[in-house]
């Protein structure tokens, strides 16, 4: 019998009648976006959202499946919808990203996205990829096996999706946009939520929390998103165990736990039994953030509820989870997260490597303009760069141009190493690097094995980072604090059974290496997936050519490309 899809909000059960179906191999979905009012801890605002909903429609598909999306915009600005962790082989032109891939989609026009499902299988989402609009616009994918496949762990008895978001009492584009204009730090979020509720321990938090319905003895599937914007995240159960079982659409070798680190953009699944006393217990979510950045530290929380419990109990247990700083935490969570590697689900990590880029990751600053007041560091502009350039999004999208030839939109020089070596991890907080403003992209080879190192520094306000790449799934071979060294990194990495992901933390002060085969022609952003560093700086693109044939090739363009304004 398939798996059923079990959604308990607000007290009420429903089914997904999609997910019960006979599943196709083409899926079609209207997203409309609009101004849509929500309210939350007693403030009201209209907000950009995907069909009136927060969080956004799921998409339910499964392995190797195609979806069209026709996104209409009935909202004030354009926009552009990125579908995280799904590959898209040879179609960039569906991948999202502004003004990188396209341009957006401008209020009263619509434009229908290609989104080709490939080898992913499991937990990805959607999201807006303009300015800071996914606080409001994102939603889950739910990628089934193809049909006559199971799930390399027993069937769960349900599934549920959970989303970590963070609420702005403000608006989200009129905050960067009024951070950006003074190049200053862009206010903390006002909260956390969970399926689009803070829960219980906010001011003025008397709505009704989300809760999850459980049956004792039964074992459900969460698919678990972090859309969260700025801050990673502790996530738990009080009184529960879970097992870890897959992250970014691909399978791990289960982790029993109590707690989980979650990084923005990033998804795990993980099979919570409902073995425990029938009750309450709250489900919560508290950040993890070693920086001295500012940042929203509150909990947000869901509530567990046994069926035929009627009534809370006076005190509803809350899930021991570490604190805000606690590295040891998350490096005891991290390193457990190890490929499943099976004959089922089997890995090709690359063994050797054609090119290796060495990236440093920095938060710098950039100088004041004349006859301005910049609200940065030392009346300075806040920045943030890669190999110490600080990326300028252009007006022309980069795929249009490098498809096109056309020319003075980017520079395809960008370096495969930082342009000064210094103790990036000991640097004096308060010296920081001038970075370079520019469009520079990375040029690779088809069929290239690479590996890139992300080294962390020291300059600016030093913290993790989460890097995204687009088009690719890559592997995680090694990760540290310290500076990455030639000789002695390599002969620490996992080469046999690493998780193969499309996003990573990058250690505050340390590195991290990754490994893809580059098989996928187009031009791809890679970016922080923490909205400030992204948006003073610290993204770039990689353009892998197109190989020898029409199918090692970047697929002609659709005919109804928004057009750039």
């Amino acid at each position: 019998m398939g798996c059923r899809i079990l959604v308990l909000l607000l007290g009420t059960f429903f089914l997904d009648g999609l997910l019960l179906s006979m599943a196709a191999n083409v899926h079609h979905y209207s997203f409309i976006l609009k101004e849509t009012n929500f309210t939350r801890l007693c403030f009201t605002k209209p907000m950009l959202t995907v069909n009136e909903s927060f969080p956004g429609p799921t998409i339910h598909v499964r392995k190797g499946d195609t979806a069209f999306v026709n996104v209409h915009n009935n909202g004030k600005y354009g926009v552009t919808i990125h579908w995280h962790g799904v590959k898209q082989p040879h179609n960039p032109w569906s991948d999202g990203p502004e003004n990188i891939t396209q341009c957006p989609i401008q209020p009263g026009k619509n434009f229908t996205y290609e989104v080709i499902f490939s080898d992913e299988e499991g937990t990805l989402w959607w999201h807006a990829h303009s300015d800071w609009s996914r606080a409001t616009v994102h939603g889950h994918i739910v990628i089934l096996p193809e049909r006559g496949k199971t799930y390399p762990f027993s069937e769960p008895y349900a599934e549920q999706t959970i989303f970590l978001g963070s609420w702005f009492d403000t608006d989200v584009k009129e905050l960067i946009d009024d951070a950006t204009a003074t190049g200053s730090d862009p206010e903390a979020s006002t909260g956390f939520t969970i399926n689009g509720w803070p829960g219980a321990l906010y001011n003025c938090s008397n709505e009704t929390i989300y809760t999850l319905g459980v049956e004792y003895g039964k074992t459900y599937l969460l698919r678990l998103v972090s859309g969260v914007m700025n801050e990673e995240m502790f996530f738990g159960i009080a009184g529960h165990n879970f097992t870890v079982v897959a992250q970014d659409a691909s399978y791990l070798k289960p982790i029993v736990t109590s707690y989980i680190m979650i990084a923005p953009g990033q998804t795990m699944d993980i099979l919570l039994t409902a073995d425990q006393t029938p009750s309450y217990y709250y489900i919560a979510a508290s950040p993890f953030f070693d920086s001295n950045a500012p940042f929203d530290n509150t909990t947000t929380t869901a509530i567990l509820r046994y069926t035929n419990v009627t009534s809370a109990p006076s005190t509803i247990p809350m899930p021991s989870l570490p604190f805000v700083t606690d590295k040891e935490a998350v490096d005891n969570f991290t390193a457990q997260l190890r490929a499943l590697a099976s004959k089922e689900h089997p890995i090709s990590v690359p063994k050797i490597f054609t090119e290796r880029i060495i990236i440093s990751v920095s938060v710098n600053q950039l100088p004041c303009e004349a006859n301005v007041t910049c609200g940065g560091p030392n009346g300075n502009r806040l920045a943030a760069s890669l190999n110490n350039i600080s990326f300028s999004t252009p007006t022309t999208d980069i795929l249009q141009a490098y498809y096109r030839n056309l020319n003075d939109t980017y520079e395809d020089d960008f370096p495969n190493q930082p342009p000064v070596y210094f103790n990036f991890s000991g640097v004096d907080t308060e010296v920081y690097l001038l970075p370079e403003v520019g469009t520079k992209v990375k040029m690779i080879e088809y069929g290239a094995s690479i590996e890139i190192v992300y080294q962390g520094s020291n300059v600016g306000n030093a913290e993790n980072h989460p890097m995204h790449l687009h088009g690719y799934s890559f592997y995680v071979v090694g990760s540290a604090y310290g500076n990455w060294n030639e000789t002695t990194s390599p002969a620490t990495y996992n080469l046999v059974d690493p998780p193969e992901v499309n996003t990573v933390g990058v250690p505050k002060n340390g590195w991290t290496a990754i490994r893809f085969v580059a098989n996928n022609p187009g031009v791809w952003f890679m970016h922080c997936h923490l909205e400030r560093h992204s948006s003073w700086g610290m993204n770039s693109v990689i353009i892998v050519k197109n190989g020898p044939t029409n199918g090692t090739s970047i697929r002609r363009p659709p005919p109804n490309l928004p057009v750039c304004a």
